[in-house]
């Protein structure tokens, strides 16, 4: 039995997560986490019975107690809620499936005892790259990827050596406005871009998919994931979403993982280490397919890649404020409160103010997302 708690259980990784677990007997669920959905939270509570559940808004989590009072599951809440969901004794494995830079404290302490992390979560390694992975293999931490592009990547890698690898190729949809141009994307509206022609994800990452900031995210993240440098990651438009990524050796060989775009094989992977698992999934019909194609993504226009590629370039506290200013304005987009491609000028802005830390310790990533915040809010 392989016991789990998941962080960011309503959203869309942590329900697949759980849809997981209630069809695998060697899998349980011993807490879980959400931000404010509590409605589900309290339905996820009554069907997998975990021993601790954490709500990130404190006076949620009261209600939620109430509710639930007749179960055995205890509350807590805030971010103390978070860390103790994240460093319960009994859990083996915590998915870090909870957006944002939230993330990154309860990360970091399930680390420190001893949790292997089966991480969907970005903005930690992103931001907080260069604490993370030492900090992991100090204490002997496996970090399994659940993004489907860099889980392509470590089957890819499965039996390999890390020295062999000669480019990892990341792989993109194109999102939904793939071949547009700039003009063409002033009068986005948010439906618009909610519209992936392949994945359902929540709203945030979707947003990101249409920017190409969420192909940046990745690749800085696959950097410190698989110990390369910039230069040995490419991104590839690959518009049928069928290879995930793939990975070219030394010796000029390819490898890349396919199947269909359905995130609960890479979840699945992560949470059995590795391990295979039957996986009751739309099975891909090459005979249906015809043809897999690709392009050079256009970063003319989709300056979310670029704009990431240079804030990792640049490293030390610019990647924090990179994704913080992202964050920001793509919350303020969701509320139409600006325009699509304002969220590339806020980036912008946002990077060329800022003063870079060598070597930012978590308290000035976090007191440096609060800060990026609170300027876009003044300023747009």
């Amino acid at each position: 039995m392989t016991k789990i708690a998941v962080l960011g259980s309503t959203g869309s990784i942590g329900t697949q997560t759980l849809d997981i677990v209630s069809k695998n007997e060697d899998l349980q669920v011993v807490g879980l986490a959400a931000g404010r959905n509590i409605d589900l939270l309290e339905k996820q509570i009554r069907a997998f019975r975990p021993r601790l559940a954490a709500v990130g808004d404190p006076a949620l989590a009261k209600e939620l107690e109430i509710r639930v009072k007749d179960t055995s599951c205890k509350v807590a809440g805030g971010m103390e809620g978070l860390i103790q969901v994240a460093v319960m004794e009994e859990a083996e494995i915590l998915v870090t499936a909870i957006v944002g830079m939230i993330g990154i404290r309860p990360t970091i302490e399930a680390i420190c005892t001893g949790k292997d992390i089966a991480l969907a979560n970005k903005e930690t390694l992103v931001t907080a790259g260069h604490i993370i992975m030492p900090l992991a293999e100090e204490k002997g931490v496996k970090i399994y990827p659940v993004d489907s592009e860099h889980s392509a990547i470590y089957q890819c890698l499965h039996g390999e050596k890390n020295r062999s690898i000669q480019k990892l190729l990341i792989t993109a949809s194109g999102g939904p406005f793939r071949g547009k141009k700039r003009e063409d994307l002033e009068h986005v509206r948010v439906e618009d871009a909610l519209k992936h022609p392949n994945w359902a994800m929540g709203h945030k990452i979707t947003i990101d998919s249409a920017t190409l900031v969420n192909k940046g995210l990745e690749v800085m993240e696959a950097k410190w994931l698989f110990g390369v440098d910039l230069d040995q990651i490419q991104v590839v438009v690959q518009p049928q979403s069928v290879i995930h990524s793939m990975v070219e050796f030394v010796d000029g060989s390819v490898m890349a993982q396919l199947g269909s775009p359905d995130m609960r094989l890479p979840i699945q992977y992560a949470l059995y280490r590795g391990e295979r698992r039957f996986l009751d999934d739309e099975r891909l019909d090459f005979s249906k397919l015809g043809s897999i194609t690709f392009e050079t993504p256009d970063t003319e226009t989709f300056k979310g890649l670029p704009l990431a590629m240079e804030a990792s370039r640049i490293g030390g506290s610019m990647p924090t404020v990179f994704n913080a200013a992202n964050e920001k304005a793509v919350a303020l987009f969701l509320d139409r409160k600006i325009s699509f491609l304002d969220i590339y000028r806020i980036i912008e802005e946002a990077m060329e103010r800022h003063q870079v830390i060598p070597d930012p310790g978590i308290k000035e990533i976090l007191d440096m997302e609060q800060d990026i915040y609170r300027w876009i809010e003044g300023r747009w």
